[in-house]
């Protein structure tokens, strides 16, 4: 068949030109091996700022690089434990709950009591109070992102192209397999530790990345277009919105 013909010609141009890259890493010097890809790749996303700049820049951007390593780690420490404790140990939420608060208690207990088996001055205990806005804060920005996702998602179904169509309906069935095989909570601590390791990866060897995945997306084209020729076009254009280029 040829579908059949085409997925295995992607598969064993992607084999080919990994082992192209690697073979012509091993017999180039480092700044020869910058100065052409640098010149011959384009940027991941057709970014045109550091990737620094692209994830928002501030401290946020610094923790996801591992600008400061203690910040970095102690959020990655944070995340793996509380994972650790709902997910290995069978803790419950509401058990956490209840034990955080029963320590502050105690804790705020034994500051007010101190200071009379000590013969001091009472202290003024300090208080935890939330602001009156950042739930609605919160749930603002929440609602925004969702509103932005859905309508995200139908443009793509009412007037984007079949290619952006079919990449969402593909991601959509891999997101859920994972969730299939994994609770929510996992696949959050997944995407958590994802956003601590990718970005930092991808800055440490943008070059070797930008040019792996610029080659790998011209594969993507011609094939598509080998696709588009023999199977798509046999479907009407107008139901994705597809527009026929020259």
């Amino acid at each position: 068949m040829p579908e059949k013909n085409i997925v295995e010609d992607v598969i064993d141009d992607l084999v080919d030109n990994f082992t192209e890259r690697v073979h012509k890493t091993k017999h180039t010097s480092f700044f020869e091996q910058e100065d052409s890809v640098s010149s011959q790749f384009n940027r991941l996303f057709g970014r045109q700022e550091p990737i620094h700049r692209v994830l928002g820049g501030g401290k946020s951007a610094d923790v996801l690089l591992w600008r400061n390593k203690k910040i970095s780690a102690s959020f990655l420490m944070g995340a793996t434990a509380i994972w650790v404790l709902f997910e290995w140990i069978n803790f419950h939420f509401l058990s956490l709950v209840c034990y955080a608060l029963l320590l502050g208690m105690i804790a705020q207990f034994v500051w007010c009591n101190a200071s009379g088996f000590l013969n001091r001055s009472q202290s003024r205990v300090p208080r935890l109070v939330l602001p009156k806005d950042f739930f609605a804060e919160v749930g603002v920005a929440i609602g925004t992102e969702v509103n932005r996702g859905l309508l995200f998602l139908q443009d793509l179904a009412c007037k984007g192209n079949l290619k952006q169509f079919l990449v969402a309906v593909i991601g959509l069935w891999v997101a859920a397999m994972v969730g299939s095989c994994c609770n929510f909570l996992t696949v959050l601590y997944i995407g958590f530790v994802g956003a601590h390791t990718m970005p930092v990866l991808y800055e440490r060897y943008e070059d070797e990345v930008d040019g792996f995945m610029d080659s790998l997306i011209m594969k993507f084209h011609s094939h598509y277009k080998k696709l588009d020729s023999g199977l798509l076009s046999r479907f009407p254009s107008g139901k994705f919105g597809l527009k026929k280029r020259d």
